[in-house]
């Protein structure tokens, strides 16, 4: 039987229209004036400019002593009605009246949203994918000494939508990205978008955190938190340092031709972008990118893949005379959460 596609022909309108805002400065004024039309095309694709602000209203839902750090989940309001539960992990030596450094760890995929993050080995799903991904990065970070908010994001862990809201057996690791980004999408918003409100949001809430130093906060994600973690770093300027882990590469190489989420799909995003131009908008702020030799998300190329856009963060890094804020670490593996040289980093970062 024929079958007759339009793959092809998609690939090729996407050569002729994308990345109309590609990054090509050649001086510091072109840079600043670049930055400031491409984040507010982004804010617009995204839906980000159509949230509605709404006070936060903390509220505290329950406190466990841990190991040796505090547990405490708490809930906020993101938008009128719109409700984001997360824990905030607490190192055991926390003084009172001390600030520290925070971090906001945003999830990606199967983790039960927080879940996995905040290292909810008690759940039998979720242990599964934290001993496969390494995915409990947050417990590694309060562990150093970080003060971290794990979050869920829309659609993941106990904001799933209706279709999606089983808790039995794999299902709690299921997330509803499909059904939110349509009807983003078709109210002129993004999952994306309202994924980096939210976290704006928990910013927010984090400065007026008497043990947070807000002028100290980082952003660090795996995955799609990686995804969440670079958007983040890109539309607030609060963030100090941010680390994206295994999620940064060229579109047309990964995410057009490969079965990702739609949470990935930002309505028009390709027109004006690439991944790498989304890195650039971050600089000088230190960032650290992180790639498994052997993680199929890399794309078809692999790493060469992950090299072009990097190639385009680090002509951003070295404009700003901010080279050494910019680290690449390559480990040998695939699609997990690699945790070396994190501390490392965030230290020199808070410096």
């Amino acid at each position: 039987m024929s079958r007759y596609t339009s793959f092809q022909h998609l690939l090729q309108v996407y050569d002729n229209i994308s990345a109309r805002y590609a990054f090509k400065a050649e001086y510091l004024s072109q840079y600043r004036l670049w930055k400031k039309k491409l984040r507010v095309k982004l804010a617009d694709i995204t839906g980000l400019n159509q949230m509605t602000f709404s006070e936060l209203k903390p509220e505290v839902l329950e406190t466990e002593k841990m190991d040796d750090y505090k547990r405490i989940k708490m809930i906020i309001q993101t938008e009128p009605a719109v409700l984001m539960p997360f824990y905030i992990l607490l190192p055991d030596d926390l003084q009172e009246g001390e600030e520290r450094a925070a971090v906001i760890a945003p999830h990606g995929h199967d983790s039960g949203g927080k879940y996995a993050v905040a290292g909810r080995s008690d759940i039998p799903g979720v242990n599964r994918v934290i001993e496969k991904y390494n995915y409990d990065y947050g417990i590694q970070l309060v562990k150093k000494g970080y003060i971290v908010f794990c979050p869920d994001a829309r659609g993941f862990g106990e904001r799933r939508e209706i279709i999606k809201q089983g808790d039995e057996g794999e299902d709690i690791l299921s997330s509803s990205c499909h059904e939110l980004n349509n009807l983003a999408i078709a109210l002129g918003q993004s999952l994306t978008g309202m994924f980096v409100w939210d976290l704006m949001r928990l910013l927010d809430y984090a400065e007026t955190c008497q043990y947070v130093d807000s002028t100290r906060i980082a952003v660090c994600g795996f995955s799609g938190g990686g995804l969440q973690a670079l958007w983040l770093a890109v539309m607030d300027q609060r963030v100090k340092a941010a680390i994206v882990a295994g999620y940064f590469h060229g579109f047309k190489d990964t995410i057009f031709q490969s079965n990702m989420c739609s949470c990935n799909f930002v309505p028009q995003l390709w027109r004006y972008c690439d991944m790498g131009d989304l890195g650039a908008m971050i600089a000088p702020r230190p960032l650290m990118i992180k790639s498994g030799s052997k993680d199929k998300l890399n794309g078809n190329s692999g790493l060469a893949n992950v090299y072009s856009q990097l190639e385009i963060v680090r002509s951003a890094y070295k404009l700003m005379n901010a080279e050494g804020n910019l680290y690449h670490h390559v480990f040998n593996g695939g699609h997990i959460w690699n945790g070396d040289r994190v501390d490392e980093f965030l230290k020199s970062a808070f410096s």
